[in-house]
């Protein structure tokens, strides 16, 4: 006779471990004298577990994962489900993969309906699916308990806070508690289903039912019985798990509550792509013994499932009601054909799910993973000073200037004028003692033409003038902010007659003083990279400031007019504003620096083709196919453009040859041996690929469609891991799931490879050639790049609803591609929805492989923040982007976060280097004038504020606030 039981958890064998050791409580079996016992009294065993070697390989433990459902229960249930009467199965099920393609049910019985009542309690332990339990309190899972949270910290539905006093009411009402967790190990082919299998759809189905048990007393039951019986699922519902949340990054489970709907096939279908029902699939193994009974929520096996006497009278009801309104109908009486006898029992079936909706019945559960699908980035923590992040810079010298100062100096040169004035008059007419009595007036009239006649004759009159008109100019641009010509003339004498008033005073008052002034020495110079000056020009290309942004292009080409990478960039702006005799310039200036570039070539062959200049199109291709005959690009170009002169034989040749160059490629790069990358794709087990480098990767275009570059050691002819139809070498390795990871590169064809280098050098001409040629090669559609390129290239038109289908399209092929949701963030912010490009651009961020613009997701989403007044998180991301490439715009950002922080140490440290990159931007002035103004530093302020006029501030609201600190102050406007 039994006396107790205790149950040993074996997860950690799946977890690596070899053995482990475990005190399992022991409980006691219903009827056995342990009952009677206390329950510190009952003890507990000490258990060991052994094994040889570990279950799972290092392959299998790094690349598999292990998939845990809970079932907590079914809320609001039927009003036809009673706790009197027949015994009840109420079971769910759903399926998952578990070995590749095979598919594993599993299955939940022996719910337990419970009346209206109080709530079930929090927390509270989950419980083993196992039906050999005797004791009931070794059911529960040890550590393991439903905690529940918020309705709206959930993932399903009904987390509204509309939803909140249904979901309230509904714990307390009728319902059908599980409380059962079940595991599934998933091998890493059955992750990469899984992985797929979400992204082609979002919604898996959980199937509910309730079958009867059997009495053991009624005995067996006909054939005739056991067929309708084996026809029927009684109360069959299906709830719509939206698994969508598992492929974000980092996430490992959801939990929440999912409405059950009556099933029918054909919504199921619709919804999840499943084209049959599980429990018809399990129906011989849903039968319930016949011998003993069966306690609620103690798992016993099954016996096959009889109507219940409820279930048939209920039928019978139907029965008469149609029965009735045929004696009632005008149509003659017919007889039933076995379709319509089968169409009743559907009905019927479905009247029975159609409770579910009626009741608004709806499931609890929680799905959970191990290990997210899509891993998270690390973070590092960003919590050192701004200041140690800037890069050590020499100290500028002192330099004053402002208002004060050109007053000042104003004083200054005319001492200086006066003291030399006096000494010519001494040497004229000697010093008078003040003893010898006042000169009359005649007397000093007559000196005084001397002297102008002496000062006019010598030329010290117009080197006193000159001396001073520096000082008076400095008045006019520190004192009255006068730094352009005036509209009219009235205006100008007006500004005169004010001047020369404010002069005369200031000349008395400089009359009296003695001041002198130390020279300032120079600043030194600021020379900016080549690289810092093409990240300025790619930032004002997606603000739109094409001036600015073609004034950095040519200062880099100014720093080294022999460089071939600057002028290729110029070039490839200039065809971005469509000014392709300049850029065509451009390419042949390149190609003059070194005849041999192959880059140089195409580009040149891309610029006469726009401008219709033929022959030498075909020139330059001719020439780069043959300095490299192995470029795939070469080839392909060159077949497009002969494709373009309708030479379809030239055009063919070109392809296949440069079909011939990728087959080979491929066919190298898998010949290469590396071990781990061998056990990955031999055991198929590779869920996704490691980051492509730079020289692997297209460089996406920014959402103001411009292209994105990368530097200038990056070749055109990029690598792909696999091929497309023209290039496929199905014998090279077996076939393994497909990846859908974003950071997984899709299979890569001729004409893909063309618009990797196409895009960088906005060639739309040829874009658009190559993507037409894209859209017929693959066997399985159009890939994720395709729909990503056409999106760049339509935002090129600002075709916002064309670009958002594409992107659609993009997102449905490869969901966890941080690429698009970049684009998708960069949509969004342009047509101004900033709260949906928050999201996107929050989603880029998070994947741990880096979009290729991830400057720009910072530039933009930092803003998002500042403006929604985030500005601990504006602050963290502007560091991240100044961390991965510092600008003057990624330092503005974090200086007016910690402006608005108050955090004025370090936010004018971040501004000082701002201005350091680029000392022509006004905000960045503007903001240094308000943090002058806060430390009561008169003449920075006013310096500042001066350059703010100058450069001519656009944001207005900042303006405004710095004009109101002004006034505020009582400082920093000269013009007080």
């Amino acid at each position: 006779m039994p006396l107790g039981q205790a149950v040993v958890d074996l997860l950690p064998l799946l977890q690596g471990q070899c053995s482990f050791k475990v005190s399992a409580p022991l409980y006691a079996v219903p009827t056995s004298p342990l009952e009677s016992l206390q329950p510190e009294a009952k003890g507990g065993l000490e258990v060991t577990v052994c094994t040889e070697e570990p279950l799972l390989s290092a392959s299998q433990l790094s690349n598999g994962n292990l998939l845990s459902v809970t079932l907590e229960a079914a809320y609001s249930a039927p009003e036809a489900f009673a706790p009197s009467g027949p015994l009840q199965n109420y079971m769910a099920c759903l399926q998952v993969p578990a070995a590749g393609e095979k598919e594993v049910p599993l299955l939940f019985k022996n719910g337990i309906l419970k009346p209206a009542g109080e709530k079930e309690p929090l927390p509270r332990p989950k419980k083993w699916p196992l039906a050999n339990v005797m004791a009931p309190g070794a059911l529960s899972i040890p550590n393991s308990f439903i905690v529940g949270g918020p309705y709206e910290d959930e993932d399903g539905e009904l987390n509204k806070r509309e939803d909140r006093e249904f979901r309230i009411q509904a714990e307390s009402t009728k319902r059908i508690v599980w409380d059962m967790e079940r595991r599934c190990y998933l091998d890493p082919a059955a992750v990469a289903i899984l992985q797929k299998r979400i992204a082609e759809c979002r919604y898996w189905p959980v199937e509910v039912c309730r079958m009867p048990v059997a009495s053991p007393s009624k005995g067996k039951t006909s054939k005739a019985d056991k067929g309708d019986e084996d026809k029927q699922i009684f109360f069959h519902g299906v709830a719509y798990v939206n698994m969508v949340p598992l492929l974000c990054p980092g996430v490992k489970q959801i939990r929440g509550a999912f409405r059950v709907f009556t099933y029918q096939d054909s919504e199921v279908f619709e919804k999840t792509k499943s084209q049959h029902s599980v429990f018809r699939d399990l129906r011989s193994q849903l039968s319930l013994t016949k011998e003993g009974s069966w306690t609620p929520g103690i798992s016993t096996p099954l016996s096959r499932a009889v109507p219940s006497k409820s279930q048939k009278e209920d039928k019978e009801k139907i029965t008469k009601e149609k029965d009735s309104n045929r004696k009632t109908s005008s149509v003659p009486k017919i007889q039933l054909s076995d379709a319509t006898v089968e169409a009743e029992n559907v009905t019927y079936l479905s009247l029975d799910g159609q409770q579910y909706v009626e009741a608004g019945t709806f499931l609890v559960m929680e799905i959970k993973l191990d290990k997210a699908l899509v891993p998270k980035r690390s973070r590092e923590e960003l919590t050192g000073r701004v200041k140690q992040m800037i890069p050590p810079r020499p100290p500028l010298p002192p330099r004053t200037a402002g208002a004060k100062k050109a007053v000042e100096g104003y004083h200054s040169h005319v001492t200086s004028i006066a003291v030399a004035i006096l000494s010519e008059y001494h040497e004229l007419f000697g010093k008078r003692l003040p003893d010898r009595g006042a000169i009359d007036h005649q007397t000093l009239e007559e000196q005084k033409r001397q002297l102008n006649f002496e000062l006019n004759s010598s030329g010290k009159y117009f080197a006193f003038k000159e001396q001073l008109k520096y000082a008076v100019v400095k008045i006019v641009r520190e004192k009255y902010l006068k730094t352009t010509a005036f509209e009219t003339q009235e205006q100008f004498q007006a500004f005169l007659s004010e001047l020369y008033v404010y002069l005369v005073d200031q000349m008395h008052v400089a009359l009296n003083q003695l001041l002198s002034e130390e020279a300032a020495s120079p600043a030194p110079l600021s020379r900016t990279t080549r690289e810092q000056l093409w990240l300025f020009a790619r930032e004002a290309e997606v603000n739109k400031d094409y001036k600015l942004a073609s004034l950095y292009h040519q200062q880099r080409v100014a720093q080294d007019q022999r460089n071939i990478q600057c002028w290729l960039d110029y070039g490839a702006f200039c065809l971005l504003l469509e000014e392709t005799t300049k850029a065509q310039e451009c390419f042949q200036q390149a190609l003059s620096l070194d005849p041999h570039h192959i880059q140089s070539l195409l580009l040149c062959g891309v610029g006469a083709v726009s401008l219709q200049h033929y022959e030498e199109a075909e020139l330059f291709f001719e020439d780069a196919c043959c300095l490299e005959p192995s470029n795939i690009v070469a080839w392909t170009l060159s077949g497009l453009f002969y494709e373009l002169q309708n030479n379809n034989i030239q055009a063919e040749m070109a392809f296949r040859e440069a079909k011939k160059l990728l087959q080979a490629q491929l066919a190298k790069e898998r010949s290469i041996p590396e071990a781990a990358e061998g056990k990955k794709h031999i055991s198929a087990v590779c869920v996704s690929s490691p980051s492509p480098g730079p020289e692997e990767c297209l460089p996406e275009r920014v959402a103001d469609g411009s292209a994105d570059k990368v530097p200038e050691a990056v070749e055109p002819a990029l690598a792909c891991a696999a091929p497309e139809e023209e290039a496929t070498a199905p014998e090279a390795a077996p076939k393994a799931p497909a990846s859908v990871s974003g950071v997984s590169r899709p299979p890569c064809t001729i004409f893909m490879k063309a618009v990797e280098f196409l895009m960088k050098v906005n060639a739309i001409q040829f874009v658009h050639m190559a993507l037409a040629h894209e859209l017929l090669s693959p066997p399985g559609g159009p890939s994720c790049a395709y729909y990503l390129a056409l999106a760049q290239t339509s935002l090129l038109k600002e075709d916002f609803s064309k670009c958002e289908e594409c992107l659609c399209e993009a997102v449905r092929i490869d969901y966890v591609n941080p690429n698009v949701w970049a684009q998708k963030g960069h949509l969004c912010y342009l047509k101004r929805d900033f709260g949906e490009a928050k999201e996107c651009y929050e989603r880029t961020i998070s994947f741990v492989e880096d979009a290729a613009d991830m400057h720009f997701v910072y530039l933009r989403l930092g803003s998002i923040y500042l403006e929604e007044k985030e500005y601990g998180r504006a602050k963290q991301t502007y560091l991240l982007a100044c961390k991965n490439s510092a600008s003057c715009l990624t330092w503005l950002g974090v200086g007016i976060a910690c402006y608005r922080l108050d955090e004025m140490a370090e936010a004018e440290d971040a501004l000082s280097e701002a201005n350091a990159l680029n000392n022509t931007n006004a905000e960045v002035w503007a903001y240094l004038a308000l943090i002058c103004l806060q430390g009561g530093r008169q003449l920075e302020a006013e310096q500042c504020y001066k350059y703010v006029v100058k450069l001519g501030l656009r944001n207005a609201a900042l303006l405004r606030e710095l004009r109101a600190a002004q006034q505020r102050f009582g400082f920093g406007d000269p013009a007080f």
